[in-house]
């Protein structure tokens, strides 16, 4: 590792590894394949890009979006790294000048999965033998990860078109079933699965029911002046009325859904790459591979699809590490939207797995314990309480729900831990339908114990047990109810179950603990301001996003040691040689400059 920790340093300009990093590392460099799944922000580009550095032979990386391959490329480039880029927003001459870059020995291809599995190109390719291929976004090539996309599919031919090529796949929302189908397609199971887990505790988590989403969104973007974020919304047509709204309120609101232009897409895009303190107003057509550290925010004001579209949404708030906020807004109106959604989806399997997962989703909504177990318990992952939740700040009201948990599970362990919910609470519930007949379920002890509750409440019910950790859907086995390690415990008298009655949520409140930390002293605002403008400004005259000049927290570093030398300035985490040679004089300057100013 003593060669990947020497181009850590003087290729990319850090001092140390972040978690999980070197191990990745070392089992790409030593031809072994791997699936990688880490939280966003972890550093998962790091993992490939120096092996790729290392290698004597050509890495490809198949990369679902042509801006997050342009970015890529840009802050690579930026740090003396020849890579080359293929796809169809360039024109067929630098698309021709991009492959002699990969004829006269460029470290890495960037293509999208289509250009990839076109015959030509894998002719192409194959003349060259590559060293690894890198899969970015691994989940959308597995039928149940929730962005399936067919285009992936085809890149499971690659284990058998290069089997002396490793594979690296990466993504940061995989569960087992996911990761288990991804490691199958992409190295036949024979390779490693590493997981670095799946927690963000800089990320504060607040759920609430939507009564008026403009005051709600108001409240929420209240003390975020100054900030960029991201507002999330079901359709076009609300995306564009938020936007309007916002940029009626003084905030520097932008649209982006797939009705756009692709040219104003991609001009919006680039306003929120590069500018400071935009809200982008957004469909879920933006977001994939979008890596602007510095995003403070996520909102939905909609359900989303899925815990883990859920999880992804969010996940590109702070992903530089420091505190960031999440709101969700739902209600009934978006559960029957997404229902409807969901009913003209694909066959019937794919709508039953989209459905459970729904399932989950809106379990963990109507959670009365701490949010981040909620989360992480969808993916297989323990957690203790954050205290950092809504649910942890300003715990709900709760009532006593054990004695009535436990005919429940009772029920689901008699059955066989195989049936949905919605069978079980017929059981529970009394109602003698052919199913609960053609099994004999009616003769159960807990046939119609809980008469008294309405399927409704019973459904809220049920989800607030798996959100707890005491039941599980499986989704691989047709949403069937099973007992967590909670509910065994919990069945034997050894746990207790408190609930939200009637699934009623708090509206969304201010937090009582307010983050004070400041990410730099006080003398060292107006400097980071300094900073940040000469980045901008840079930024556009290569017209790329401002992290790629300088991440944030390179900035702040800066500004807190304020370097006087070359040798000084090379020191600061994300200062490679490349940079210091390019932007390092002018930093040095506007340090120098701000320095005078304050002595004036």
């Amino acid at each position: 590792m003593n060669s990947a920790q020497q181009i850590l340093r003087d290729v990319f300009g850090y001092g140390e590894f972040r978690s999980g990093q070197e191990e990745v590392i070392e089992t790409l460099a030593s031809g072994q394949s791997v699936l990688a799944v880490m939280p966003t922000g972890a550093g998962k580009s790091i993992c490939y890009q120096i092996p790729a550095v290392m290698a004597d032979r050509l890495t490809v990386v198949v990369s679902p979006l042509l801006a997050l391959m342009d970015d890529q490329v840009a802050a690579l480039r930026t740090n003396g790294v020849d890579v080359a880029c293929i796809h169809s927003g360039h024109s067929r001459e630098q698309n021709i000048a991009e492959w002699r870059r990969v004829q006269d020995g460029a470290k890495l291809l960037y293509l999208s999965p289509e250009r990839l599995m076109t015959e030509r190109m894998l002719a192409a390719i194959s003349a060259i033998q590559p060293a690894m291929f890198v899969v970015d976004e691994a989940h959308c090539i597995s039928k149940w990860g929730a962005s399936f996309r067919p285009d992936y599919e085809h890149l499971s031919r690659l284990p058998d078109l290069f089997p002396e090529s490793a594979v690296a796949a990466f993504t940061a929302t995989a569960d087992k079933a996911t990761r288990d189908d991804i490691a199958e397609k992409l190295f036949r199971g024979h390779g490693r699965i590493v997981v670095h887990g799946f927690d963000r505790p800089n990320l504060r988590l607040t759920v609430a029911n939507k009564a008026n989403w403009k005051s709600q969104l108001m409240g929420f973007l209240e003390d975020k002046a100054g900030q960029a974020g991201i507002v999330y919304c079901l359709s076009r047509k609300f995306t564009d009325e938020v936007a309007v709204y916002l940029s009626e309120q003084g905030l520097n609101a932008i649209p982006y859904h797939a009705g756009q232009t692709a040219d104003q897409r991609k001009i919006n895009q680039d306003r929120f790459m590069s500018e400071e303190a935009v809200v982008m107003v957004a469909t879920i057509a933006f977001g994939m591979g979008i890596d602007k550290p510095d995003i403070r925010y996520v909102c939905h004001l909609n359900l989303p699809g899925s815990m883990e579209a859920y999880y992804q949404e969010i996940g590109r708030a702070g992903r530089d590490g420091a505190p960031a906020e999440t709101l969700l807004l739902h209600s009934l109106r978006d559960m029957g939207m997404r229902r409807q959604f969901i009913a003209n989806e694909g066959d019937e399997a794919h709508r039953r797995r989209e459905h459970h997962r729904l399932d989950a989703l809106l379990a963990y909504c109507e959670a009365s314990e701490c949010r981040r177990i909620a989360l992480l318990a969808y993916f297989d992952e323990e957690s203790g309480p954050c205290g950092n939740c809504d649910n942890c700040l300003s715990p709900p009201i709760v009532v006593d729900g054990t004695e009535r948990a436990q005919t429940l599970l009772s029920t689901i362990q008699q059955t066989g831990q195989v049936f949905g919910a919605g069978h079980v609470i017929d059981i529970l519930r009394g109602v003698e339908s052919q199913k609960v007949l053609e099994r004999r379920h009616q003769n159960l002890e807990t046939f119609a114990a809980g008469k008294q509750w309405p399927k409704d409440e019973w459904t809220i019910f049920v989800r607030q047990l798996v959100a707890a950790g005491f039941l599980s859907i499986n989704i691989e086995k047709y949403g069937g109810l099973q007992l967590g390690e909670r509910g065994g415990a919990l069945l034997l008298g050894d746990d207790f179950f408190s609930y939200r009655e009637g699934g009623v949520t708090r509206s969304a409140r201010k937090s009582a603990k307010k983050n004070t930390d400041q990410p730099v002293g006080p003398g060292d605002v107006s400097l980071l301001s300094h900073l940040k403008k000469l980045r901008l400004d840079l930024a556009r005259a290569r017209n790329v996003p401002a992290y790629v000049v300088f991440s944030d927290s390179t900035l702040i570093e800066m500004a807190s040691a304020r370097p006087t030398t070359l040798d000084g300035m090379s020191g600061i985490n994300g200062v490679g040689p490349k940079k210091l040679k390019e932007f390092g004089p002018m930093f040095l300057r506007a340090i120098s400059e701000e320095g005078l100013e304050v002595a004036e």
